[in-house]
């Protein structure tokens, strides 16, 4: 089937999107410095199952980037699903987008009918390991440039199981230069829940598959950890030899054990 692809004009924005499949719908959200590249691997596959859903949020690829208006990225997937005629969907997120798709299952339970967040953030979560890495990167990018903080965050250990790889390092570090940096250089004036996600976990009833690679920082582990302790029902699978980027370090594993989660919901 042939992918339809446009833009949304909601919420005083644009948002890029792709679209392929029938079936019941089922969204992929990419994670920070990404784009609807991220789910090459997924995209087609899924959609011989499922109608499939794929989007730049806001300030990422096509789409464009927030202006000073606040803005939150549950309430732009919502008003993307109504513009394109979905009431419901199954909810995938990776990364920054997994934090935007557990917010979405609190902030739209009525809409979400499976909640996959894959080596996710977490609202409200205090970063160890992971937040001096980013506050280097956003340092780099308002001292040095764009160029450099791109250089350093390529150079994460965060994704260093990645970079081992030839063929994902180089699709990854393509996505990467194609990223603006807006966020690292402007005050970024989305919204998140209040109060924080990590303290209404159990609130979620959407049946939830908590993906974590073996080889992700020991915040992402912390993170897989509460997700599955505290939602109601939750089930944790670990990639093993993979890292945080795992749906696109090892696909054919990734892809077989979320369409086995989907199929038994």
């Amino acid at each position: 089937m042939e992918t339809q692809h446009g833009f949304a004009e909601i919420n005083g924005t644009s948002l890029y999107y792709e679209v392929n499949g029938s079936g019941r719908p089922l969204v992929f959200i990419h994670g920070a410095t990404g784009d609807v590249r991220h789910w090459d691997d997924q995209f087609e596959i899924f959609a011989q199952h499922y109608q499939v859903i794929r989007y730049d949020q806001r300030g990422f690829g096509k789409s464009a980037v927030p202006t000073a208006e606040s803005y939150a990225h549950t309430d732009d997937l919502k008003a993307l699903l109504e513009h394109l005629g979905i009431e419901h969907a199954r909810i995938l997120g990776l990364s920054g987008g997994g934090g935007v798709a557990i917010n979405f299952a609190l902030s739209y339970p009525e809409a979400t009918d499976a909640l996959i967040p894959v080596d996710s953030v977490l609202g409200g979560y205090q970063w160890q390991e992971f937040g001096a890495s980013m506050v280097s990167v956003v340092s780099a990018a308002r001292g040095s440039g764009i160029d450099a903080a791109r250089e350093l965050w390529l150079g994460l250990s965060l994704f260093a199981p990645a970079m081992e790889k030839p063929e994902v390092a180089s699709h990854f570090t393509q996505i990467v230069s194609d990223y603006s940096g807006w966020h690292w250089v402007n005050q970024n004036p989305a919204r998140t829940l209040d109060p924080a996600a990590i303290q209404r976990l159990d609130e979620i009833s959407a049946p939830t598959l908590v993906i974590i690679g073996e080889r992700d920082l020991s915040d992402f582990h912390a993170i897989a950890d509460t997700l599955q302790q505290q939602i109601p029902g939750a089930k944790k699978v670990i990639l093993t030899g993979v890292g945080h980027l795992s749906n696109m370090e090892d696909p054919k594993k990734f892809n077989e054990v979320v369409l086995d989660f989907l199929a038994s919901i």
